[in-house]
């Protein structure tokens, strides 16, 4: 008995091996903007104004005091110090220790120039 292929297919041949790819024609580019990159836009010459002026920031003290509730407090460093305090008079103690810190942290101030001078 035979099979027989209907009338509306087609049956691709196959090849025997890998055939290198033929040129590809140019295609139109679509949605060029018309005029706008010839003329150029001002603010593109201009500075970005996403650069800072070197100063980044290195140490975050967060304080969390709702109404009738306790206050808490977290003082984080880039340098690794990572504290945390929870009543009235801890959270002031630790504002004091973090603000103490700005001047003894090592990313702050370079300890290299402090032999020298």
């Amino acid at each position: 008995m035979t099979t027989l292929t209907p009338a509306s297919k087609s049956i691709t041949p196959t090849t025997t091996g890998p055939r290198a790819a033929g040129p590809t024609a140019a295609q139109p580019a679509v949605g060029e903007p018309t005029g706008a990159a010839r003329k150029g836009v001002r603010t593109a010459l201009g500075p970005d104004p996403r650069e800072g002026d070197g100063r980044y920031p290195v140490a975050w003290l967060r304080i969390t005091a709702p109404r009738g509730a306790t206050p808490t407090a977290t003082s984080k460093c880039l340098c690794g110090r990572d504290r945390s305090a929870v009543g009235h008079r801890r959270v002031l103690d630790l504002i004091d220790d973090h603000t103490a810190h700005r001047d003894t942290c090592p990313l702050r101030t370079p300890q290299e120039g402090r032999a020298a001078a």
